[in-house]
């Protein structure tokens, strides 16, 4: 086992990335982060929905990104691999598929390095997301990610960990400078709804106001993250689609985890609006955005 001590892991303080294995049901956590956790199962049943949610969406977004040609993928601040690896749903289209997962937990790096350590195409990188230029540089990142060929960059439920001052919007622009055309970016967030969105995908068209949903469960919940990270914000619809300016959103454009191209849509399995969806599952968002070629940005 590894000792704690030597890998820089803290069991007195609760990690972000341990606090999701949590709540998906993993055991690399600690009694600090079942805490947080417990808080979350307890005080806001339901909220566990958010998790499982994103994560649904996510595996859903990879395998559209391997069926759309891209062969690579960077997963920025991506938590512990769990069951349903970001490799394993792109190798179900792209058999080659090669992925780097970029965290800066020393619990990730402790348990996940070990479970890739058989699979030379995947790799897990100890980075900060926003050193940007240190993860580019790594060797690894060099080893796997041909940066001429279309590039699946993801930011899986990571960005409303940042404060604006952190400028999550400047990262993903830092990261679509540097990829080809026809590279694809997958962002999911935690998502202020004071104006409710439309089924179009669109951002709502009132002001960038309310807060966690508009509701006292989300203001708790966002509170709670708060407090135990130090750092974070939920954002508007608006603020979220401001992440990916400059790129082409696809279909359906930003809407709710649940409703981003769910496998069962059209068989009755599947929520057909946010009227069919949880206050819980209203509360994360998602989108995926094509990189356009430079001739199409100059025709905006």
């Amino acid at each position: 086992m590894t000792d704690d001590r030597t890998a820089g892991i803290d069991r007195s303080r609760p990690s972000i990335a341990r606090v999701y294995d949590y709540l998906l049901g993993g055991t690399d956590n600690f009694a600090v982060d079942r805490e947080v956790g417990d808080f979350f199962l307890r005080e806001l049943p339901g909220s566990v929905a958010m998790p499982v949610a994103n994560r649904q969406a996510l595996i859903r977004a990879v395998g559209a990104m391997a069926r759309d040609g891209v062969r690579q993928f960077v997963d920025l601040g991506s938590g512990r691999p769990t069951a349903d690896k970001v490799h394993q749903a792109a190798r179900r289209h792209v058999a080659d598929a090669r992925v780097v997962y970029v965290d800066n937990d020393p619990t990730v790096l402790a348990h996940g390095r070990a479970l890739l350590a058989a699979d030379p195409r995947t790799t897990l990188v100890r980075a900060d997301l926003r050193e940007p230029e240190e993860i580019r540089r790594h060797p690894e990142v060099r080893r796997l990610i041909d940066f001429d060929e279309p590039v699946g960059v993801v930011f899986s439920a990571v960005l409303h960990h940042l404060d604006d001052s952190e400028r999550p919007a400047g990262l993903v622009r830092w990261w679509v400078d540097r990829v080809p055309p026809g590279s694809l970016v997958y962002v999911s967030h935690f998502r202020s709804v004071g104006s409710p969105g439309g089924e179009s995908g669109r951002s709502p068209g009132g002001e960038p106001g309310g807060n966690s949903g508009g509701t006292e469960e989300g203001r708790r919940a966002e509170r709670k993250l708060r407090e135990s990270f130090g750092r974070g914000r939920w954002r508007t619809d608006e603020e979220i689609l401001g992440l990916l300016d400059g790129l082409d959103l696809l279909e359906p454009g930003l809407v709710p985890c649940p409703l981003w191209r769910p496998e069962s849509a059209g068989t009755g399995g599947a929520p057909a609006d946010e009227g069919d969806l949880s206050v819980w599952e209203r509360l994360i968002s998602c989108a995926l955005a094509r990189k356009p070629s430079a001739a199409a940005g100059q025709d905006r």
